[in-house]
């Protein structure tokens, strides 16, 4: 966040020195606040030259010319939300408030576009039926329920568009139009988005036969039904460092079995243990493919995720498991969506929607 403290001018302030504060700055742009530092205006170059053809005199005051509205977006925002709102209102600078109102900083369009872009194509697997949320996906595709406001599937596309990932595929089968309807080429995002289209279920891995080309580096492919935090410029990076055609996330998962479990040796007791807790890594629904990875997956027909992993093993390629310590949630069930949308705010508590 860029320090505005020199581009603060109060209300009393003149054209003049609204001029001065945008020359000696390098956003070209002057913070009208009030005593409290509230935004009440902002000034631009374009404000000040629509004065003077307006024969106004650089002695008026600022307010005579401010933006009296202007936009601007709560301190802590997502880079694809400020990204967004700046493309859709043709600005460069978006002031940062908090919830007061108080500028808090400022954000310029230039700022996040010199983030670095990763060219790893990111597939997205979202033609599940989602059975076991019925009737919530009777006509509706699971990935495109609403989890904290929007579809699942956005914020996942959202969290890869924060990282720097711009190049997306995603796999359509059960009501793929209503996705690709809502998506389109990604412009929305800033990003391109392609599709694939299942005319048949064929699993996690056997989906990625049908892309349109050989991909030259590896591809992250994320199933569309998942809430996660991970940092996936990290799990490119592990794969990378791990010499692995494949890696795999994996997610500890633990389950306390309610009651005292009885070990025995033939007819004999050998020990009781009350409500044990097991702990184990389970397939988390994320991974990293080397494109040589593809090459070890049959056309036309139904191959999961763990099948090619297993395959992989089996002809002698490395596969690595990335283990997950940030936030992960598989929305499989109602009460997965229902805790979602208890954890959504909380797990993301830097996306702040619709302060603008």
């Amino acid at each position: 966040m860029t320090d505005i403290t020199a581009l603060l001018i109060p209300a009393t302030a003149s054209i003049l020195d609204a001029i001065r504060c945008i020359d000696g700055g390098s956003l070209q742009i002057a913070l009208v606040t009030d005593g409290e530092r509230r935004l009440t205006g902002t000034v631009t170059d374009g404000d000040v030259r629509r004065a003077i053809l307006r024969g106004l005199p650089l002695t008026a005051p600022v307010t005579e010319v401010m933006n009296r509205t202007p936009h601007k977006a709560l301190a802590g925002t997502r880079d694809t939300d400020l990204l967004r709102l700046m493309r859709t209102h043709e600005i460069h600078q978006l002031p940062l408030v908090d919830g007061e109102g108080r500028v808090l900083g400022i954000h310029t369009l230039d700022q996040i576009l010199q983030k670095p872009q990763h060219s790893n194509r990111v597939v997205l697997m979202a033609g599940g039926l989602g059975k076991r949320l019925h009737p919530l996906t009777e006509n509706l595709p699971k990935p495109m329920i609403a989890v904290g406001g929007k579809p699942l599937l956005e914020t996942i596309v959202e969290n890869f568009v924060e990282q720097g990932f711009h190049r997306f595929i995603i796999s359509l089968n059960y009501r793929g139009d209503m996705i690709r309807d809502y998506f389109g080429s990604g412009q929305k995002w800033g990003v391109e988005i392609e599709y694939v289209y299942e005319e048949q279920r064929m699993g996690t891995a056997g989906s990625l036969a049908l892309l349109p080309e050989q991909p030259d580096a590896p591809l992250i492919v994320m199933n569309g039904d998942i809430l996660t935090s991970i940092n996936f410029v990290q799990l490119l990076r592990f794969h990378e460092n791990s010499a692995a055609t494949a890696t795999m996330a994996v997610y500890e998962h633990s389950v306390q079995i309610p009651y005292g479990v009885v070990e025995v040796d033939g007819h004999r007791l050998v020990r009781i243990t009350e409500k044990p807790e097991y702990r184990a890594f389970i397939n988390a629904g994320i991974y990293v493919l080397d494109p040589a990875a593809l090459d070890h997956i049959p056309r036309a027909t139904f191959f999961d995720m763990p099948s090619l992993f297993e395959t992989l093993g089996t002809v002698g390629h490395a596969t690595a498991a990335f283990p997950i310590r940030e936030y992960w949630l598989d929305i499989g069930n109602p009460r997965d969506l229902a805790r979602a949308e208890v954890e959504f705010d909380t797990v993301f508590s830097s996306v702040a929607r619709g302060g603008v």
